[in-house]
């Protein structure tokens, strides 16, 4: 325990759990040569222990986790489990060695006590949903396991699944079943085995929900919005900090903050920090601090050469270039000449067809036009998950967004009405310059709307006092580009075709491509990581935050549902019966 106590802590209590339950479950190990190490873990040998190590057996599982991070709570609850279990099996004269080596487990625990300081992670109300419906699955499902291999002792035999289920829902609450044991032994364990797993169920859950719940960090309010007034210029990423799900911890002397979330034990910066580079180390060690407090793995995704320089160097931290974000200079863009042939020729045909765009500030927008472009987006979406986490803002037409710049491309149907077809958001870049946040398009309107709305909003920008607009950012680019290229090493060769096969899924190759039109200049973004081996984790914290990788959350889904059936009615029909929502002129 000596050498990463937490980690070791977690494993012992991994296997220690397992074991427990394969136990417990399964009763005919007891008597080979499993029977040698079962002995050494918390549990009796009699029925209601063998219930109650079932019950230690799902704890210790779940506390896994936590004492590999370090969590305090995890900690505490571990020593109490591992002690109650040392009592309870030095009452036994035939059970000392157990006992011993529950409470050796125990005393080590507390020994290495300064290793297990972590705070928990933000949590709400729906934890407690969660932990309900998956445990209430696990013990259902160990249930009819602990009810399958008694079956040999039932008096009658054809046990219906039906009548096993019956079994295991009424054990669950502490009620006898409709199957009859020959043996009393078997009846008694049954009951015991049940009643533990609806225990657990229970206790768990009535704690997660009672449990009070901590005030959410908020989003910094005037203060970052002041920040970003000043200093919002240095990094085009700034103004996503502003996004309702994340937490902004301010420097020292609040002249630079860092805005982050926190996935699966991730905390995630997005970009650089905010404010005055000058004071960028002191928001680095804050929020470093901050997640040596939680055991959180520090990451930022996104950030700019400048920045990865100071994380690097102040944070010891790891960079590792991610891709390029493509910016345009608006007063040098112009449809002319080669290499915008194919855009020229694609928004000529466009507007040939009657299409036409409008660029305006959002503050210009009425309250009516701002909720149809909303519900004309959310319609359009490919998905019910909306994307974005560094690179997108997560709403529209929010009163605290009038700088934000809209730009929409509309027809004239048939019936003479005028019709939303696509739109473009951008943020605010400073005071000179915007950031694209959101692309959508009707599906059923001609291709290369997108193209036409990215050309009027660059020669309109120039009249909205914007020098520069950064478009989509494209991952890996510099592989793409240099792998096609002639004299490209095999390794770069396979590494290219290797992104092309993602671009399946992940719009890798096709934003490079789309950027690649504009003729933009590209400037590197990094991901910045404490070590390799924390890559993985880093990895898929990101795809969960950016949401290419959605994980249940029943209990949003439930309120989503109560408040009108959102959720319900964009996961049936993501593809809306109208074309377009109409707009007025």
């Amino acid at each position: 325990m000596r050498q990463r106590p937490a980690s070791l802590a977690g494993h012992t209590c991994l296997i220690i759990g397992l074991a427990d339950i394969v136990s417990s479950v399964v009763p005919r190990i007891r008597e080979g040569r499993f029977e040698h190490i079962a002995l050494y873990v918390p549990g009796l040998a009699d029925d209601v222990a063998r219930a109650g190590a079932l019950a230690a057996g799902i704890l210790l599982v779940m506390l896994a986790g936590g004492l590999r991070r370090r969590k305090q709570r995890a900690w505490q609850a571990a020593v109490v489990l591992l002690a109650l279990s040392a009592v309870l099996q030095g009452v036994r004269h035939h059970a000392l060695v157990p006992a011993a080596v529950s409470a050796a487990l125990c005393v080590t625990l507390v020994a290495e006590r300064r290793q297990f300081r972590a705070l928990g992670d933000p949590r709400t109300r729906s934890r407690a949903l969660w932990n309900f419906l998956v445990l209430g699955c696990c013990s259902v499902g160990l249930g009819l396991a602990v009810v399958g291999v008694r079956a040999g002792d039932e008096a009658g035999h054809g046990i219906s699944l039906m009548d096993r289920l019956r079994q295991v829902g009424y054990g669950l609450f502490g009620m006898r079943g409709p199957i009859g044991y020959e043996s009393d032994r078997a009846a008694d364990l049954v009951y015991f085995s049940l009643i533990a797993l609806g225990l657990v169920t229970a206790t768990t859950t009535i704690y997660l929900a009672l449990r009070p719940v901590p005030s959410r960090a908020g989003t910094g309010g005037d203060r970052l919005h002041a920040l970003l007034t000043k200093e919002g210029r240095r990094d085009s990423l700034g103004y996503f900090a502003l996004r309702r799900d994340k937490s902004v911890l301010f420097s020292p002397t609040g002249k630079a903050a860092i805005a982050y979330r926190v996935v699966s034990g991730v905390a995630v910066a997005g970009g650089d920090p905010i404010g005055d580079i000058e004071a960028w180390p002191g928001a680095i060690k804050e929020f470093l601090a901050e997640c040596a407090r939680h055991a959180w793995t520090p990451a930022v995704m996104g950030c700019s050469e400048v920045g990865g320089q100071v994380w690097t160097r102040e944070g010891g931290l790891r960079a590792l270039e991610l891709g390029d974000e493509a910016i345009v200079d608006t007063g040098a863009f112009s449809l002319g000449g080669r290499s915008m042939r194919n855009v020229r020729q694609m928004v000529n045909r466009i507007e040939r067809g009657g299409y036409h765009c409008r660029v305006r500030r959002m503050r210009e927008l009425s309250d009516e036009e701002k909720r149809r472009l909303r519900e004309a987006a959310a319609a359009w979406r490919g998905s019910a998950t909306e994307r974005g986490f560094s690179m997108a803002l997560g709403r529209f037409g929010d009163p605290d967004d009038g700088d934000c710049v809209v730009v929409t491309a509309h027809q004239i149907d048939d019936d003479g009405q005028e019709r939303v077809r696509a739109l473009l958001h951008f943020v605010p870049w400073g005071d000179d310059g915007l950031s694209l946040d959101l692309m959508r398009r009707d599906r059923t309107a001609e291709p290369g709307l997108n193209e036409l709305l990215i050309v009027a909003a660059l020669r309109a920008a120039p009249g909205l006092g914007v020098s520069r607009v950064s478009l989509n950012f494209a991952v890996f680019r510099a592989a793409l580009a240099r792998g096609e290229r002639i004299g490209a090493g095999p390794v770069l060769r396979v590494w290219r075709g290797l992104l092309i096969f993602l671009s399946r899924w992940f719009q890798i190759e096709s934003l490079y491509r789309f950027n690649a039109k504009f003729q933009p200049v590209w400037e590197p973004r990094f991901v910045v990581y404490p070590s390799a081996r924390d890559l993985p984790r880093i990895g898929w914290a990101c795809l969960q935050a950016e949401a290419f990788v959605v994980l249940p959350r029943p209990a949003e889904r439930l309120r989503q549902l109560v408040r009108g059936g959102a959720w319900l009615r964009a996961e049936a029909a993501p593809e809306p019966k109208p074309r377009s929502a109409p707009l007025s002129p």
